[in-house]
């Protein structure tokens, strides 16, 4: 299973380890992501969705509806 928030696409960054002696290793840096399952009312039915954080606080405050109109709002 893929390190993909479904609704950001908030994806892993790549990076350094550095060390003391300044020598630089390849690390990534992933999302913090969650499996969450979420009631949609308009569709009458549960779903379960890998969501970063972020998208969860938002989702939180605002709703998951209109959440979704403002992401294809933002997206066109």
């Amino acid at each position: 299973m893929s390190r993909i928030c479904e609704l950001t696409n908030k994806k892993p960054l790549k990076g350094h380890y550095v060390s003391h002696s300044n020598v630089k290793t390849n690390r990534k840096f992933y999302p913090n992501l969650k499996t969450k399952k979420m009631f949609v009312p308009e569709l009458n039915q549960w779903i379960q969705v890998k969501l970063s954080m972020h998208a969860l606080r938002c989702i939180n405050k605002v709703g998951l509806y209109q959440y979704l109109k403002d992401l294809e709002k933002s997206n066109n």
